[in-house]
């Protein structure tokens, strides 16, 4: 049985924040919501977790595109190759915001991603999604849930979401109804910005 936690995005409890860090730090797998849908998100560091949310996803760990979720823009070095200055601004421009960034990936990325080439990156516009990241101390990998409804790509009430995950994760986070709308995925790996997908937000190059 999930743990099913309200979180108030304008105020988000601290106390609240620790309860969800602690099933982190224990391995756990949470459903929490972002600036765009609600998401799958564990440890970056637990390697057993990452694996449960690439089995719940059905892909293997090492070819999974999951994102990083990072607190603000300090994590990019631990994990992306330097970047030059067009680039960094691009991202200070857009960041916090509705985009998963596609960025050279360097060789501190977690041991089951050391053959990828690059690494999305994340900074979410939601302040419960940064007070976990904050709190936990690193970023947390993720991926959104999706729905089998073809109307509905992506379900966007907590509690509809507790219902389909009961059992298959360890924590929901009710942060009110989500959006469905994914984020969208910018490739700057190239010599240009190539958007890879359409979602949220309109890109300021």
């Amino acid at each position: 049985m999930a743990e099913f936690i309200k979180i108030y995005e304008e105020n988000p409890n601290p106390k609240e924040i620790k309860r969800v860090v602690k099933i982190l730090r224990d391995g756990g797998v949470i459903i929490y919501p972002s600036d765009t849908v609600y998401a799958l998100g564990c440890d970056i560091k637990n390697n057993r977790a990452m694996e449960r949310v690439a089995q719940l996803r059905g892909v293997k760990l090492e070819k999974a595109n999951f994102s990083f979720v990072c607190e603000d823009l300090s994590n990019l070095s631990d994990y992306v190759k330097q970047i030059d200055t067009p680039t960094f601004k691009l991202l200070k421009r857009n960041l916090p915001g509705p985009y998963t960034f596609i960025l050279p990936g360097n060789n501190n990325l977690p041991t089951v991603f050391k053959k990828k080439k690059e690494v999305g990156i994340r900074v979410p516009d939601n302040s419960i999604t940064h007070a976990i990241v904050q709190e936990l101390g690193n970023p947390i990998i993720s991926t959104s849930i999706k729905d089998e409804d073809e109307v509905i790509e992506y379900t966007t009430d907590p509690e509809l979401i507790l219902e389909k995950w009961d059992n298959l994760v360890d924590c929901v986070i009710d942060g009110g109804y989500g959006g469905n709308i994914p984020s969208t995925v910018i490739d700057l790996t190239g010599a240009e910005p190539v958007v890879i997908r359409e979602g949220k937000g309109s890109l300021e190059l």
